[in-house]
């Protein structure tokens, strides 16, 4: 577990996290590229550090906006924090923000319902969007970092919970607590995540021939540079 662990280090810079995570945003970069300086944009459950390693001058070029459940204690100057729900956006007018980011939160919201109300959310408020999350159907099972965990009945995942460190979560010994670690996460196939965002083109990101994870994005300017720089992306990621 220890090598799978490490393996999905997005810190460490040479772990395959980081180096996937790196093709992601060679293409998020030139997307967000297309937009106007100062360009509003809403980040649904991101983080400085995020945008940091994306774009260094980030928050000098754009004006952004960091939503969370709980807000940082320590916050990083040049970005905006709010308090809020990723599946209640109603402060927000419709086609309001230029831009919606949303990295590896949609399968956090809760159950597909949940999921459903997010995406409605972040298709209403943004003019353009950019949403990834992992695929469900990809081996290994990407937060308890253990084959095939996805796919077990419930009870199976919490009685491994409960006696085995998974991932990033210690031993929990307590069943409440190991239950609501496991409904907490609710990955998505293709088909439900193509189905929540009908007008986006799914972008597949690949390793070994196998679907990782997906994005889902509509709206953006797309230049022949975005187009030069998706291939390639996605050429790199199969050869990882």
């Amino acid at each position: 577990m220890e090598f799978l662990a490490n393996w999905a280090e997005h810190r460490n810079q040479d772990s395959l996290a980081a180096k996937l995570r790196r093709k992601r945003f060679a293409v998020l970069r030139a997307m967000l590229e297309t937009l106007p300086s100062q360009a509003a944009i809403l980040d649904v459950g991101g983080t400085a550090d995020y945008w940091l390693s994306l774009h260094p001058e980030a928050a000098a070029k754009w004006r952004i906006t960091l939503l969370n459940i709980d807000l940082p204690q320590n916050r990083t100057p040049g970005f905006a924090y709010i308090e809020g729900d990723a599946r209640d956006l109603s402060r927000f007018a419709d086609q309001s923000i230029a831009a919606i980011v949303s990295n590896s939160v949609i399968e956090h919201v809760g159950r597909y319902a949940d999921q459903r109300r997010m995406a409605d959310e972040v298709r209403r408020v943004g003019q353009r969007y950019y949403v990834q999350t992992p695929n469900h159907r990809f081996p290994i099972e990407p937060h308890f970092l253990t084959p095939g965990f996805q796919f077990l009945p419930e009870w199976a995942q919490i009685w491994l919970l409960r006696h085995f460190r998974l991932g990033t979560y210690g031993r929990v010994r307590d069943l409440e607590q190991a239950r609501s670690h496991i409904r907490e996460i609710r990955l998505l196939t293709r088909a439900e995540f193509q189905a929540l965002f009908p007008a986006a083109e799914i972008l597949p990101e690949r390793f070994c021939g196998l679907t990782k994870s997906f994005v889902a994005h509509a709206g953006w300017d797309v230049p022949e540079k975005l187009n030069m720089q998706r291939q390639a992306g996605s050429q790199v990621l199969r050869n990882a």
